[in-house]
Formats: C-alpha cells, structure tokens, sequence
C-alpha cells in the first residue's frame, strides 16, 4: 500500500483539484450575495456578480464622463508602469549588491550589516518621510517600491553566492581567472536564475507597497481607484479591482517561472533532486 505521500494525482484530477478551492469560494459568494440581496436588493455590500460584470463593461469599455479616458485601462497602466520600474530597479540592486557582498569579504564586512540592518526597517513606516523629501509624485512611489523589496533581493542573492561550491571559486583561480572573470562566468550564471526567484517572492511585498502609495498620493492607479470609491461603498468596482491585481499578480508570477523554466532548466531539476 503507498503511502499518502508517495501518492500523485492523475492529470484530469490535478485539474479537479486545483479549480476546486476557486468554485467553493464562488459558490459561497454567490450564495451570501443572494441571500442579502435578497433581504435588500439595494444591499451594496455583496453585489451580484451580473451587476460587477456590467461594472467591469463600463470601465473598461466607456470613456470616463470627467477625463474621457478608459478608467481600468488608465489605472491599469499608471500602477504598472510604477511597479515594473520598481522591481526592475530593485532586481538590478539586488544582483550588484548580493553579488559583490557574496564574493568579496571587504565588500561584505563593509555593506553586509548595513543590508541586513536596513531589511529590518519597515518600509510602510518611512512612507511619510519618502513623500517629504521627494514628493507626492510618481518618484517617491518607485522608491518605496525599491526600499521595501531591494534589501530582500540583495540578502538572497548574497546568499546564494556564498553557498556556491568553494572548489568551483579554487578552480576558476587555478585556471587564471581574475575576479571579474569568476563574477561574470562562475558566479552570475549560478545566480541569476536565484535572482528571478527572489523577484517573483517579492512581487507580493511590492504590489502591497504600491497599492498603499497610490492609496495616500495619487491621481490614478489601482490602489487609488479602490479607496477613492470606498467612500461611497462601491464594491461593485472594489472586487473586480481586487481581482483584477490578483489576476496580474498570478501572471507576473507565472512569467517569472517560465523564464527560469526556459532559460534556466537545471535549477528547476537541481531544486527538486
């Protein structure tokens, strides 16, 4: 008899299983909505899923009556182009730093610490001074973005590198290769599938940061949206929007494993052995 962990799942059933969760949650929705919707046709707390289908049709479809622009569209736009320069930044930060700080003691004596010491910060609670030295505009919302997620980065990368083999470092030595030459053709190939690891884990610390920025100062975004129409208990915009980030979300996430898949196929096989 196999254990129940040496078990695996046919592929039909993998499928069963996995939509399963998603269609309990709707079902429970579905059935709470009509329960007070029943009691209050004018209930705005659970709106059907008809009228926040209509109300996904009318913001992504008909221009806005105050700017004339696609509102979903408009946002969608102004929170990605926020949080892609961000991660960008951050992942570029993080390669540099986790990658000398691993290699190099000097390096690591100096900034290691520090790195350590500035993870530890909470970056919700520097938002203030962020705004105040650079302003409500779009800076200081990538800034958050990086100083919430580059010190992350920067720790798993660093530690990656110095988990790299020593004999692989004594070997490229013995053959004559210089420092730049280990960074470049031992360390940076071994690290950089790790790097789009660490980026995909941060991507969720970096959509909360993002949403709480446009939440505070912002003109559009999808954070801006939902607590602008909070006030005005429009769920029926604040749950597509919510699902909407969850769904870009997922795939930020699913392009990152791809890439690493495609590019990088003995990390994924070295991972699972």
């Amino acid at each position: 008899m196999k254990r129940l962990i040496n078990r695996r799942p046919s592929r039909v059933l993998s499928v069963a299983l996995t939509l399963l969760p998603f269609i309990v949650v709707l079902l429970v929705y579905m059935t709470a909505s009509a329960l007070r919707l029943a009691e209050n046709p004018n209930d705005p707390i659970l709106p059907s899923l008809l009228s926040m289908a209509e109300s996904v049709q009318r913001l992504a479809t008909e221009p806005s009556r105050r700017t004339g622009e696609l509102i979903l569209w408009v946002d969608t736009a102004a929170s990605l182009t926020r949080l892609g320069l961000g991660v960008l930044i951050s992942a570029g930060i993080g390669l540099v730093f986790g990658i000398v700080t691993g290699l190099i003691p000097y390096v690591n004596r100096t900034m290691g610490s520090f790195i350590a010491a500035v993870s530890m910060i909470p970056p919700l609670a520097v938002l203030p001074i962020l705004f105040i030295a650079f302003g409500v505009g779009e800076l200081a919302k990538v800034v958050l973005i990086i100083f919430g997620i580059a010190p992350f980065i920067t720790r798993d990368v660093q530690q990656r590198v110095e988990e790299l083999p020593t004999e692989q470092l004594v070997k490229a030595q013995t053959l004559g290769a210089s420092t730049w030459q280990i960074l470049l053709r031992v360390v940076l190939p071994q690290v950089f599938p790790r790097l789009l690891d660490a980026t995909r884990l941060a991507m969720g610390a970096a959509w909360l940061f993002l949403i709480a920025s446009e939440a505070i100062a912002a003109t559009e975004g999808l954070g801006y949206r939902i607590f602008l129409v909070r006030r005005y208990l429009d769920m029926e915009t604040i749950l597509p929007y919510v699902i909407w980030i969850t769904l870009l979300a997922f795939l930020f996430d699913f392009a990152l494993r791809k890439v690493n898949t495609i590019f990088f196929p003995w990390y994924g096989n070295r991972r699972g052995a």
